[in-house]
């Protein structure tokens, strides 16, 4: 990751409910759920984190998060314009 892009938001927020469950979103729609042991460990970790680290560990848990092929991927037969 560069040093610029530590520090952007990116769109990701939580909320923990009464019953242990974790909500997360992303720009204020639902990404996630999370229960049972997975929502303890998200709280947890998500006490001891930066605000920058927790949008990349949110981006992780949800699926949403850059894997390195978005390029190759556009130039694919079936992702082609017409």
């Amino acid at each position: 990751m560069l040093a610029a892009d530590a520090n952007v938001d990116l769109g990701f927020d939580f909320e923990a409910r009464q019953n242990g469950d974790v909500v997360i979103f992303h720009r204020h729609r639902l990404a996630a759920i999370l229960r049972g042991q997975a929502a303890q460990q998200f709280v947890v970790q998500a006490n001891d984190l930066s605000d920058a680290a927790l949008q990349q560990v949110m981006a992780r848990v949800t699926g949403n998060y850059k894997r390195g092929n978005e390029r190759r991927a556009a130039d694919h037969p079936r992702n082609r314009l017409p």
